[in-house]
């Protein structure tokens, strides 16, 4: 197995915080991982990326140009990387500031509501956690139990009491996650 993903949005999404808990939950899992933050100065407000990729086998470089999955949280990086999903990749995003939706018909596109439930949830910083649980739905690279180890070693101890709630957004992403009907036809 390898899964190269790239997860793409502005700063303060918590972009880089998915990346690394998939990174550290592919580490609980004894796989080989890379972690490849980019981000403009800005950081807060800025665009950021991160790429990771998974592989039960040794990874020959951290730079990529296509991928496996491509998870998209606004209008920008729609417009930079949903170019990039290989052809029968997966393309995963919050439609929340998207105004061109995805147009391509050679990979599956599925959509998560994560702004609005995050909101309905009342709180807007398990935005990313909603995100993650969808993309693990769709697919189950790491094993939950790996996940809550990668939170528990991703967050500083004092957040650790954040974990439960985290768990929680984790679950809901999984249940809200949907197939876009228009790539079906």
């Amino acid at each position: 197995m390898k899964e190269e993903i790239i997860i793409a949005g502005f700063g303060g999404q918590g972009v880089l915080s998915m990346g690394k808990i998939l990174a550290y939950s592919g580490i609980m899992q004894d796989q080989e991982v890379t972690w490849m933050p980019a981000y403009g100065p800005e950081m807060r407000g800025g665009t950021a990326n991160v790429t990771v990729i998974l592989s039960d086998d040794p990874i020959s470089s951290p730079i990529v140009g296509c991928y496996d999955t491509v998870i998209i949280l606004n209008q920008q990086s729609m417009t930079k990387f949903e170019k990039t999903v290989k052809p029968g990749g997966l393309l995963l995003y919050d439609p929340n500031g998207i105004s061109a939706p995805p147009q391509r018909s050679d990979i599956e596109i599925y959509k998560i509501e994560a702004t609005e439930e995050a909101s309905k949830m009342n709180n807007p910083r398990l935005f990313n956690m909603i995100v993650l649980g969808g993309f693990l739905k769709i697919k189950p690279i790491v094993q939950d139990e790996n996940v809550i180890a990668g939170l528990k070693k991703s967050l500083p101890e004092r957040h650790h009491k954040l974990i439960p709630m985290n768990i929680q957004a984790i679950e809901r992403g999984k249940n809200i996650v949907v197939k876009e009907l228009s790539n079906l036809l």
